[in-house]
């Protein structure tokens, strides 16, 4: 990726709510989703997938401007909520 240009982060991270917020519109009247999304005709995927591709784009780029390595912070994220949230705490949420 390019180098940011002045102001570009803010830019983006405002993009970013902005495919957030798409994002959200599809999910507003649905209520529960099962997983693998049976009951969603195709083209209802398809573009639930364009948007989050969009969000995920803008992330990456947002990353690589602020120096993050986002593949080490999710990881290190994933092993910080496995210590708060233990699998023995399912259905609760009470944190250790």
């Amino acid at each position: 990726m390019t180098k940011a240009t002045e102001g570009e982060s803010v830019t983006l991270d405002l993009l970013k709510v902005g495919e957030v917020g798409e994002l959200s519109e599809i999910f507003q009247w649905r209520g529960e989703v099962p997983k693998g999304l049976p009951d969603w005709k195709e083209e209802d995927k398809v573009h639930l997938g364009e948007e989050l591709s969009d969000v995920l784009l803008y992330l990456v780029r947002l990353s690589d401007i602020c120096g993050v390595d986002l593949g080490k912070a999710a990881l290190r994220k994933v092993g910080l909520n496995a210590i708060k949230y233990p699998v023995g705490s399912k259905g609760s949420s009470k944190e250790t």
